[in-house]
């Protein structure tokens, strides 16, 4: 049976895809359908035909499943920054375990039960981090929003709830000032104009506010008004400008000029104060980073006697937490602001049995081991979604750790770097952590302990 594109269907929706889009086959031709939920009877339209399977969008909900919502943001089908806001919460945490259970059974030969995925109780407004592109709309004026999903077209925000209250009030006000100002807005097409992103750090324990205008130039405009706003106002800490003049996507560029305060904020995650630059890597989500860190150093069941590597240690939160169980702690980390932050985290936290090292994990790795003769009772990892590099999995084969803690942001290359690993360890517990309530990423803790 050919299948065309802009033909219409009525499916059963019997599955859901990684990234929480339902699954429906046509004579065992797959057809993703974003929106759409498993155990739904639904009217489709063929919008994309690829050689083995095929892309479909809601015409009509025949059939509605129990778990469907009405949807509580009017832009989220548009900036992709929750895809599961249709689908009640308790549901998004089922579907994000089965997800993970799914790539288990397929690609692993261990039988292994993932946990149920833990949740958030309050899944609303937890993102610490803001950043905000500035651009012009069809009227030309200034704007402030989100990117629309897999365009650079801007969505204007009207009330976010992921970001805080705060944030997108300080968000507003910076468009306020741009306009009221006349300040030229970034044109990605031409490379002209000066303002191209607001980025908010803040400390949701502490309450301290990191400002951070992202600038095509090094001179602001009405500087000292702006910083007056922001302090008087909302009672931002620390103000900074950003340049980037590269035609990029990237958002930062690599220079940073403090223009109010300190240049840093401080935020407290379980016993610890943490010190947070601009360029630095810390859980956007501190209420579940916690909870993350505390199940598997728990899971982990770390011993006194124990040395323990943290690989991808940024700035030291997972490390610093796990010093109070282990005799000692060596964090790797390939960034060297974030080593930095790492080095003075300990510092504040009075906590001396940790030794920090910026380089890349696989040469740093190596270093430890074969000139330093350091051998890790226990390793802990924290990759980037591409996962582990070969070497750094050849050097964990190699040295055997008695346990293994493989914290994943994509379960994906989890599942597949444990199967490089299953041989020799026994893997005892999939834990998934909702880190992004109501979106498609999932965190997962992993816990493996060498075969006797």
């Amino acid at each position: 049976m050919d299948i065309k594109k802009n033909e219409e269907y009525v499916v059963d929706v019997i599955d859901y895809g990684m990234e929480g889009e339902g699954i429906a086959k046509i004579n065992d031709f797959t057809i993703f359908i974003p929106n759409a939920m498993k155990g739904e009877k639904i009217k489709i339209v063929i919008v994309k035909v690829l050689s083995s399977y095929g892309y479909g969008k809601i015409r009509e909900i025949i059939e509605k499943s129990k778990h469907r919502v009405e949807a509580d943001c009017d832009t989220y089908k548009r900036c992709g920054g929750c895809d599961l806001r249709h689908i009640d919460y308790e549901e998004t945490l089922n579907i994000k375990q089965e997800i993970v259970q799914n790539l288990v059974n397929k690609n692993l030969n261990q039988k292994v039960k993932v946990e149920k995925t833990i949740g958030m109780g309050n899944p609303y407004n937890y993102r610490n981090k803001a950043q905000y592109p500035v651009g012009l709309n069809n009227q030309k004026e200034a704007t402030v929003g989100v990117f629309a999903k897999r365009t650079h077209e801007i969505i204007p925000i009207k009330n976010c709830l992921i970001q805080t209250d705060i944030s997108q009030k300080i968000a507003f006000a910076i468009q306020k000032f741009i306009v009221e100002k006349d300040i030229p807005v970034y044109n990605e097409e031409t490379g002209e104009g000066l303002v191209r992103h607001i980025v908010i750090k803040q400390g949701l324990r502490s309450h301290e506010i990191m400002c951070v205008l992202v600038i095509n130039g090094k001179d602001m405009p009405y500087e000292h008004e702006f910083v007056e706003m922001l302090v008087k106002t909302y009672n931002v800490k620390t103000v900074i400008k950003n340049i980037n003049t590269q035609k990029t996507n990237v958002i930062l560029g690599h220079e940073n000029i403090v223009i109010h305060g300190d240049g840093f904020i401080y935020d407290t995650l379980g016993d610890y104060t943490f010190k947070i630059s601009v360029n630095s890597f810390y859980q956007v989500n501190p209420v579940q980073a916690e909870m993350l860190y505390n199940t598997a150093l728990e899971m982990a069941n770390l011993q006194k006697d124990e040395i323990l590597f943290d690989l991808y240690c940024g700035i030291g939160t997972i490390a610093i937490f796990a010093s109070s169980y282990v005799k000692k702690v060596y964090g790797i980390e390939i960034v060297e602001q974030a080593i930095a932050d790492a080095k003075e985290n300990a510092r504040i936290n009075n906590v001396n049995n940790i030794e920090f090292i910026s380089g890349d994990v696989e040469k740093a790795f190596a270093n430890l081991l074969e000139k330093k003769q350091i051998y890790p009772d226990v390793i802990i990892v924290d990759p980037p979604r591409k996962g582990l590099d070969n070497t750094t999995i050849n050097n964990i084969l190699a040295v055997e750790p008695k346990k293994l803690v493989y914290i994943s942001c994509n379960p994906a290359t989890m599942v597949r770097d444990l199967k490089l690993v299953e041989e020799k360890y026994d893997i005892k517990q999939i834990q998934p952590v909702d880190m992004f309530p109501f979106s498609k990423h999932i965190e997962s803790i992993s816990i493996l302990k060498i075969k006797k």
